[in-house]
């Protein structure tokens, strides 16, 4: 990949030109991007360079949803499957290779693919199941949280791990027996012999579209357990009555319109509601919240509206994702991929940020200014029902917690274009602008 006048393309290497030939001359790249199954490229040079179209935002899979990771992994499936068809095969199953438009999936990587041979396994079948299968699994049959291993483990949970990980009633199950637990042995048991022999070991066509589609009926079938996280339905404990929420919402259309910035950063989005706003007003929408269910529920309505204008993330702005990799340039850090000529939305949430975390308001200032060009935040007083639920739980030692101190600390890097009182509350909205 490379820059030129500002533009991304991909130069293909002598080494890939046969391998990439096929892929073009075989009609599987013209069915692939015909069916929105890989990122679409402008051809530039035949075989040669290629232009991408370019993402709205780059995410990473420890950042999604289970539902987002799930379909990520029947993407790849199907991918494979057509490559069969095509007599190729992906040589790579990186969850890191799918990216999202919105909840729409895509392969980004045209050079994971070579020709196929016969009678060969699929050389990425460990791969994916480290990628895929061990998370899917360990979130539907244990702990949904169990996902942010994969911010540890770049190359996928390694599958001795999530055998151990996983409950002993899953041994019952054939198909989780056979792709984590007996995978997982062969690898520990027989490492040195089995690379050996790797190239002693045949698999028909036939037979791995078979094992492809017991991957995806698996995956297919597994969901999340429970129901209930503690803000998961926040909107339905909210203090403010409905005609507050309307306000509320009809302030920040209006807000909104006062910003040229194409992309919105919505902060402690819970399901979204907001976010929606935002996709309506034409931005393209970064929704994040730290509660993985409350973005799981985000994003599976969304994908059901067929909407390709707001991604869900789950972000925790205390331990937001970091530069990982190798010399920690080769997966960027959250804030670094939003960069900071965007519109960011805090709304009900810097009451969570100063009592719940104990950052201090010329902090959360300070933040708000690295990341955002405009600013719609929310300030939720403490004589609000839900701070004296935080503060129910602890000792009040946040003196500095007021409205105009917040405004002063806030004024340092902002000018206050607006500001509302929303309807039968005592919270107040604002819009600001950098300066």
């Amino acid at each position: 990949m490379f820059w030129r006048d500002g533009e991304l393309y991909r130069f293909i290497n002598d080494s890939y030109g046969e391998n990439f030939k096929y892929l073009v001359d075989s009609g599987l790249w013209e069915r692939l991007v015909g069916e929105n199954l890989i990122v679409s490229h402008k051809e530039v040079e035949k075989y040669k360079i290629y232009k991408p179209d370019m993402l709205d935002f780059v995410s990473y899979p420890y950042e999604w949803s289970f539902s987002a990771l799930k379909d990520a992994a029947l993407l790849t499936l199907k991918i494979q499957k057509i490559s069969l068809e095509h007599n190729m095969t992906l040589k790579d199953a990186s969850a890191y290779n799918v990216q999202f438009f919105g909840t729409e999936p895509v392969f980004i990587d045209i050079l994971s693919f070579e020709k196929h041979e016969e009678g060969k396994p699929w050389i990425a079948y460990k791969q994916f199941c480290q990628h895929f299968m061990a998370p899917l699994l360990l979130m539907s049959q244990g702990e949904p949280g169990l996902q942010s291993l994969l911010l540890g483990n770049i190359d996928g949970i390694p599958l001795d791990l999530a055998s151990k990980l996983l409950p002993k009633r899953t041994f019952l199950n054939f198909s989780v027996l056979t792709h984590i637990h007996f995978n997982a042995a062969m690898q520990k048991s027989c490492r040195d012999k089995s690379l050996k022999n790797s190239s002693n070991i045949k698999l028909s066509r036939n037979a791995q579209v078979n094992l492809l589609t017991d991957m995806e009926n698996l995956i297919k079938s597994l969901g999340l357990k429970g129901d209930k996280t503690p803000w998961a339905d926040y909107y339905s404990i909210k203090n403010y009555d409905e005609d507050s929420f309307e306000h509320k919402k009809g302030l920040v259309r209006e807000y909104l319109g006062y910003s040229d910035a194409e992309k919105v950063i919505d902060l402690g989005a819970n399901t979204g509601i907001f976010s929606k706003i935002a996709g309506e007003a034409g931005k393209y929408v970064i929704s994040c919240d730290m509660d993985f269910l409350a973005v799981e529920n985000s994003y599976t309505q969304l994908k059901n509206e067929n909407n390709k204008k707001i991604l869900p993330l789950i972000i925790d702005l205390c331990a937001p994702s970091p530069a990982i990799g190798w010399f920690c340039r080769e997966r960027a850090s959250f804030f670094e991929r939003m960069g900071r000529e965007n519109t960011v939305m805090a709304l009900a949430l810097i009451h969570h940020l100063r009592i719940s975390n104990n950052v201090p308001l010329n902090k959360i200032a300070e933040f708000f200014s690295e990341i955002s060009g405009t600013l719609l935040i929310e300030f939720v007083p403490k004589r609000d029902s839900m701070t004296q639920k935080l503060l129910s739980a602890r000792e009040d030692i946040f003196s500095d917690y007021y409205k105009n101190f917040f405004e002063q600390e806030f004024l340092k890097y902002f000018a206050i274009i607006k500001s509302s009182r929303i309807a039968n509350s005592e919270r107040f909205l604002y819009l600001m602008k950098r300066k």
